[in-house]
C-alpha cells in the first residue's frame, strides 16, 4: 500500500482513522458561521477541514433550460446555478478559513473545481488535494490537480470499477505520488442498506492505495463499520444546527454528534487490533477466578475421589477440570478440607 501522509500526519493501517469535517454549503452565507463550524470541528475531534472552491458559474450555467434544473433528490425544483450560488464558499473567505484551521492545529484543503480554482488554491498552499465524485469522471481536471503537486483524496461515488480505474490513471499520470480513495454512495442522505461497505476491501485490493469513506448516511454507524473493513480516513459534513436549514443540512452531523462520531471510529479502529490469543493485561486479575478442581466436602486419607467430594468450581487455584476424569476414583493421600484446591500432591496414583 502506498504510503500517504498530509501535513506530516501519517495516514493507513494502525494510525488512528483521519477524520475529516466538510463545512460544503453549511455557512449559510455567513462567514462568521463558516469560522465557527471550523472551531466546532477542532472541538469535536476532526483532523482536517475540507472546504469546495468553486463559483456558480465555473461549476454550471446561468440556465433556465430543462438540463439545469434539478428534478429529484434534496434540491428538486431548484435551478443549479440558483443552488450552487448559495451553496458556494466565496473565494475571499478562504485565507481566514485556511488560518483559522491552523490555529486549531487542523489541516485545511479543498476541492477545486476547474483550473482557476487550482491556481487560486495553491497561493494558499493547501496540505492536500480532493476530488468529489462528480468530477471523477472529469480526467483533464484530476491530471491538472495532480501536476499542482501533494497528497491527492478522491471520492469515487457514482463510478464504476473502470471509471475509478481510468480515474486513478489520470492522477498517476500527473505526477501523483500519494492517492487515497474514499468510498462513496452518492446519495443525500445515503440509506445505510446502499452503503456495500465491503467494497472497502476491494478498492484497496484494487489500487494498491489507502482507502476509507465519505459518508451520506445519518449516523455514526455506518462510519464505525467503515473502520473496522479498513476504512483509514472518515470524511463527514458537519453543520452548526440542522434546524438552521441550508443547502446539506440534513445529511449533515451536528457537532455533538460529530465528536461522538470521531470518538468511536478511533475507538473502533483500536478496537480491530491484531490476531492475538496472548493473555492481556485487562485480563489478569480475571485469570485466578477462572474454574478448577476442588473439595467440596471433606475427604478423610485414604477415601476415595468422587463427584459428590470433588467439583469444578470457581477460582482457579486447582487442577485445570480437564482433569476430572483421571482424579474421580484415585484416594487422598492425607485428609482433605472442604474448600481445598486439589493438587496432584494431595492424592495417590490410579490404581487398577
Amino acid at each position: 500500500m502506498s504510503a500517504f501522509a498530509i501535513a506530516g500526519r501519517p495516514i493507513g493501517p494502525g494510525c488512528p482513522p483521519y477524520v475529516i469535517a466538510e463545512l460544503s454549503g453549511n455557512h449559510n452565507g455567513e462567514l462568521s458561521r463558516a469560522l465557527a463550524l471550523v472551531d466546532a470541528a477542532a472541538q469535536a475531534g476532526a483532523d482536517a477541514i475540507k472546504l469546495q472552491t468553486y463559483t456558480a458559474d465555473t461549476i454550471t450555467l446561468d440556465s433556465d433550460a430543462p438540463d439545469f434544473m434539478i428534478t429529484k433528490g434534496p434540491w428538486a425544483g431548484r435551478r443549479m446555478h440558483d443552488l450552487y450560488r448559495e451553496a458556494h464558499t466565496p473565494w475571499d473567505w478562504h485565507p481566514a478559513l485556511f488560518a483559522r484551521a491552523r490555529d486549531h492545529g487542523l489541516a485545511c484543503f479543498s476541492t477545486p473545481f476547474d483550473t482557476t480554482a487550482i491556481d487560486f488554491l495553491q497561493t494558499l498552499d493547501p496540505p492536500a488535494w480532493k476530488i468529489s465524485s462528480f468530477e471523477l469522471v472529469d480526467l483533464p481536471l484530476i491530471e491538472a490537480v495532480a501536476r499542482a503537486g501533494g497528497p491527492m483524496i478522491m471520492s469515487t461515488g457514482m463510478a464504476t470499477l473502470g471509471e475509478i480505474e481510468a480515474a486513478v490513471g489520470a492522477a498517476r499520470r500527473g505526477g501523483c505520488t500519494q492517492l487515497m480513495l474514499l468510498w462513496c454512495v452518492s446519495g443525500y442522505p445515503t440509506p445505510a442498506v446502499e452503503a456495500n461497505l465491503l467494497t472497502l476491501t476491494s478498492l484497496s485490493a484494487a489500487f494498491g492505495v489507502p482507502v476509507g469513506l465519505s459518508d451520506h448516511t445519518m449516523g455514526v454507524a455506518v462510519p464505525v463499520a467503515a473502520v473496522t473493513l479498513g476504512a483509514v480516513a472518515i470524511e463527514k459534513h458537519l453543520t452548526l444546527a440542522r434546524a438552521d436549514g441550508g443547502p446539506d443540512a440534513g445529511f449533515s452531523l451536528e457537532p455533538g454528534e460529530f465528536a461522538l462520531m470521531a470518538q468511536a471510529v478511533r475507538e473502533a479502529a483500536a478496537a480491530v487490533g491484531r490476531v492475538s490469543y496472548e493473555l492481556k493485561p485487562s485480563e489478569t486479575p480475571s485469570r485466578p477466578f477462572r474454574r478448577s478442581l476442588y473439595a467440596v466436602a471433606d475427604i478423610a486419607s485414604g477415601e476415595r475421589l468422587t463427584a459428590e467430594n470433588v467439583r469444578s468450581i470457581r477460582p482457579g487455584n486447582g487442577l485445570a477440570p480437564r482433569h476430572l476424569p483421571h482424579v474421580l476414583g484415585r484416594r487422598a493421600r492425607l485428609p482433605i478440607a472442604r474448600g481445598t484446591p486439589i493438587a496432584w500432591s494431595l492424592i495417590g496414583p490410579e490404581e487398577p
